[in-house]
């Protein structure tokens, strides 16, 4: 039902001029999951109640919650915490900064860039050409940016050359060829835009922490979240 909702009001006589179809942003953020940690427990159901996961080793090869099974153990980074989450990712358009598609998954390595690649290239063919996105350097794989490349969308990905563990410096997939470009620049500083999307969803709205459990509910507050924040930006924008 909110999907059709989303596609009418982005549809909508006097919103689709404010929107591009040239340029776009890819992001995504985690959603704390209900569950609590205490139902996160070993699948072959060893260690009683749960209640004394403190300093105990976890993970989701051997560990599933027993009140949302499709909810993750998830560290977003070093030094984080790691939470039963889910992570939800938004497509956006640079023109004006509206929302106009999003998903949820469940939280693991590759979730965002599985995620990134639906989404565009549904938009790729809904809009018959070339597209560009812009992302941060989550998204900088080789594989995920051949795969973009495939599907007409050139990916203008932040280089994620950053130091590892080890000392080794990451080889980012893109160089001067790509990044040398003004449009590189320019989607770069235009993606930045959709953290005022998640920004708005977690203070103002639900994407903080969701009160359903499973995939299917979880994606329909989110998607709710994204309308909601268009609706607040639309009229504005109609009246400037």
């Amino acid at each position: 039902m909110f999907q059709k909702f989303m596609t009418k009001l982005l549809n909508h006589a006097q919103v689709k001029p404010l929107l591009s179809d040239e340029h776009f942003s890819v992001d995504g953020t985690l959603v704390e999951a209900w569950a609590s940690q205490k139902s996160f427990k070993p699948k072959d159901g060893s260690d009683g109640d749960g209640a004394n996961w403190h300093k105990q080793k976890r993970s989701n090869e051997t560990h599933m919650s027993t009140t949302d099974p499709e909810s993750r153990l998830y560290r977003k980074a070093d030094g984080r915490e790691a939470k039963l989450c889910f992570m939800g990712h938004a497509l956006m358009e640079n023109r004006h900064g509206l929302a106009v598609a999003g998903m949820v998954t469940t939280a693991d390595g590759t979730a965002e860039r599985d995620a990134a690649q639906a989404m565009l290239r549904a938009k790729r063919k809904e809009v018959g050409h070339r597209i560009p996105v812009g992302a941060d350097k989550a998204y900088d794989a080789k594989d995920h940016i051949e795969t973009l490349r495939a599907f007409a969308v050139t990916p203008h990905v932040a280089q994620n050359n950053s130091l590892t563990k080890t000392g080794q410096r990451r080889r980012s997939a893109f160089d001067g060829r790509t990044t040398r470009h003004e449009s590189y620049d320019l989607s770069q500083k235009r993606r930045k835009m959709i953290e005022c999307i998640f920004g708005w969803g977690k203070h103002h709205g639900t994407m903080r922490k969701t009160k359903h459990r499973g995939i299917a509910r979880v994606a329909t507050r989110f998607l709710l979240n994204l309308i909601a924040y268009n609706l607040l930006r639309i009229p504005n924008l109609i009246a400037a």
